[in-house]
């Protein structure tokens, strides 16, 4: 019994979803390696470069918003359970989910560029990882942590911009 050809193109689209968000997700994941064994230490807790999020950045604008959510869960998920512990991994995925819709909804209005996306994102992710922490202190006094999160986030941000799109250009 052959299948319909509607039924067989459904699962090639599939599959090729599958195998594009996975070697993207695989490369995100060696970026997170990457920066986890890079000796940078600005002193102050909770300040990183976020090199894995140009894949994430180039999934969203290369192939859509699904990509870029399915390439984002898996690697921090990955990198929460090889690198980060299980509370990393709670701060990376509400910082993902909250950049993540920032990133989509920014993208959509088609106002920003990728770098002033890639911006906001930064600042929010930081946003969504002290909502967590706040949460799990109970304490608001921690929101006071923020300005100091907001200029690392800008910072890394520009920079994971400035790279997503010498990529994206590179790929058109």
């Amino acid at each position: 019994m052959t299948q319909s050809p509607r039924k067989s193109s459904r699962r090639s689209i599939s599959a090729s979803f599958i195998a594009r968000a996975g070697l993207m997700a695989a490369l995100a994941l060696i970026f997170s390696y990457i920066e986890a064994i890079i000796p940078y230490n600005p002193g102050i807790p909770g300040i990183k470069l976020g090199i894995a999020n140009v894949v994430t950045v180039v999934a969203l604008y290369k192939f859509g918003a699904k990509d870029a959510v399915a390439v984002s869960v898996i690697r921090v998920v990955l990198a929460g359970l090889l690198f980060n512990g299980l509370f990393g991994m709670l701060y990376a995925l509400a910082g993902a989910a909250v950049s993540l819709t920032g990133m989509i909804l920014l993208k959509k209005t088609g106002l920003f560029s990728v770098t002033g996306v890639s911006m906001a994102a930064g600042v929010l992710h930081n946003m969504g990882q002290l909502l967590v922490a706040a949460a799990l202190i109970e304490d608001l006094r921690i929101f006071f942590y923020f300005p100091v999160l907001m200029f690392s986030g800008i910072a890394a941000g520009i920079l994971v911009g400035i790279a997503s799109a010498l990529v994206l250009r590179s790929l058109r």
